[in-house]
């Protein structure tokens, strides 16, 4: 069966709004490589977008997977719970940044840890308000959609959303919003929207994914917590994409020395099994009553075994320092390529092996080629055109590469943490290929 045969036929079956980027179906895969149905390769460098943190199909998680569907699949941890489960909220508890002591709750998607996270904390509180923050992204349910602070396409037919969520501005300085500006902009919000004695939680991804791999930096987190003290509100650290080493720390609040109240985990947490969990200060994750947490799958005694045997491999293949050795590989490279294209590539962004490329339609060289970015006068406008061109030109190039961005101009590298220092230099060989004729006129 050919690619183009199996699209037609997913075209046929599927919904439209489940659309796919590639039309590449996969037969196998293993650590950084990619093989689809016609036998071509391709070097992974979105890793099911920061799932496979480990690699795809690793040793130790293929085995962990085996023995525990061989003893049982499924008993649902709300009615008979098991060792795994147990185990695995053990360690997460103990792994979560703070010295806080902390408890766990396991359910199925990033999604759904993120509205837990607010039904935790509004229980606790007893207050209405969350607040989240422009180009941060937070799921696709009814809840989840109204705290995205991006349109399309996530939220565009999908209204109405719920109440009493609202959006304050993140700190960009590459596009000249200071961290001074972000905090008069949250101060704007407790004027204009809601009293801050009103607020439950603000929401914020230490590194923001879909919006385009800006970092938080470390000030404006450290005055977030301090601002959350100050009121009473409990901050909540969206580690979904960030967490399990994929920054060079178990979680990218570490970088800030910040505790949060409450952590959403998901992606790379099992290595591709679907899994996702809620872990926060125990006073604070014990406010809901017995039976107002759960999900019939959360906790999945597959995907805890598939998650143990991921920590471990984070340990033992020290892959926290890998992440920043592979980031630094990838940065250095395409930052080299910046001053070749300095008005086409305002930025290279990079935290561990999170590595971000946005592109411009021709910003001025001088405040390009620093790296740093310039005024919103001379930064050129989002280069959407160049970005999907490279997206479309990818497997033909051996790659898999994703977009991200608030205007789609962010080209994000996820590699696997586990990637060889051979792929590394392949996949960066045949990126810098793929720039090049992305802006060939001829292709």
């Amino acid at each position: 069966m050919s690619n183009q045969e199996l699209q037609e036929r997913k075209l046929a079956a599927f919904a439209r709004g489940q659309g796919n980027v590639y039309p590449v179906f996969v037969s196998r895969a293993e650590n950084a490589e990619v093989w689809d149905v016609e036998g071509n390769r391709y070097i992974d460098l979105g890793t099911g977008i920061a799932v496979c943190n480990t690699g795809h199909s690793h040793p130790a998680v293929v085995e962990a997977v085996r023995k525990q569907v061989e003893a049982f699949s499924h008993t649902c941890v709300m009615i008979n719970p098991y060792e795994v489960a147990v185990e695995l909220a053990e360690k997460l508890t103990r792994l979560a940044p703070g010295a806080s002591a902390k408890k766990a709750m396991f359910v199925t998607t990033g999604a759904e840890a993120v509205e837990n996270c607010v039904k935790i904390a509004r229980a606790s509180t007893g207050r209405r308000g969350v607040i989240a923050f422009t180009g941060g992204f937070h799921g696709r349910t009814n809840l989840t959609m109204g705290l995205t602070g991006k349109v399309a396409p996530y939220k565009h037919l999908f209204g109405p959303f719920p109440a009493d969520l609202y959006h304050a501005p993140f700190p960009i300085a590459a596009h000249d919003v200071s961290v001074d500006d972000a905090l008069r902009g949250l101060q704007h919000v407790f004027k204009a929207s809601i009293a801050p004695s009103d607020v439950a939680a603000i929401i914020i991804e230490p590194v923001q994914g879909e919006g385009g791999f800006y970092p938080a930096p470390a000030e404006f987190l450290l005055a977030l917590r301090a601002i959350c003290d100050q009121h009473g509100i409990l901050l909540i650290a969206d580690e979904i994409q960030t967490g399990f080493a994929r920054t060079g720390k178990m979680f990218a609040f570490e970088h800030a020395d910040v505790e949060p109240d409450l952590m959403t985990m998901a992606k790379g947490i099992a290595g591709g099994f679907p899994l996702a969990a809620v872990v926060g200060k125990a006073e604070i994750m014990d406010a809901p009553l017995p039976g107002g947490l759960g999900g019939t799958y959360g906790g999945s005694p597959v995907a805890c075994a598939a998650a143990l045997a991921v920590l471990q491999v984070i340990e033992q293949e020290e892959l926290m320092r890998r992440a920043a050795e592979i980031g630094t590989a990838f940065a250095t490279r395409l930052r080299s390529l910046q001053q070749e294209f300095s008005s086409l590539i305002l930025e290279v962004r990079q935290v561990g092996a999170m590595i971000a490329l946005e592109l411009v339609t021709g910003s001025a060289p001088s405040s390009a080629s620093a790296g740093g970015g310039g005024s919103a006068a001379d930064v050129g406008e989002p280069n959407v055109a160049l970005t999907q061109r490279c997206i479309q030109l990818a497997p033909s190039h051996g790659l898999i590469l994703l977009a991200c961005g608030y205007y789609g101009n962010v080209l994000r590298f996820l590699p696997p943490l586990t990637m060889s220092d051979d792929l590394v230099a392949e996949a960066l060989d045949k990126f810098e290929v793929l720039f090049r004729a992305a802006i060939s006129p001829e292709g």
